[in-house]
C-alpha cells in the first residue's frame, strides 16, 4: 500500500536510526490525519509479512518504535 511503501522508505532512507511510531505517522500518513501508533505495528506486520525472507531488516527497538537494520 502508498502507507506501507512511505513507511519502508522513511525507515530505508535513515538505516540504523530508531523511528518512534509518531515519527513514522508524520512521515507516513501526515501528520494531520488522526490515527492511533498501534496502526504502525499493524502496517509493520503486514510489511514483514511482504518482505518474507527479508523481514528481519525492519526491527524492533524495544521502548521506541522501529528501525531498518543497518548493514
Amino acid at each position: 500500500t502508498p502507507t506501507e511503501f512511505a513507511i519502508l522508505e522513511t525507515l530505508m532512507t535513515q538505516a540504523g536510526r530508531a523511528f518512534q511510531r509518531i515519527d513514522l505517522i508524520e512521515s507516513a500518513i501526515g501528520d494531520d490525519t488522526v490515527v492511533l501508533e498501534r496502526t504502525i505495528d499493524v502496517h509493520i506486520r503486514s510489511l514483514r509479512k511482504k518482505l518474507g525472507p527479508l523481514a528481519d531488516l525492519i526491527e524492533t527497538v524495544r521502548g521506541v518504535g522501529y528501525r531498518f537494520r543497518d548493514s
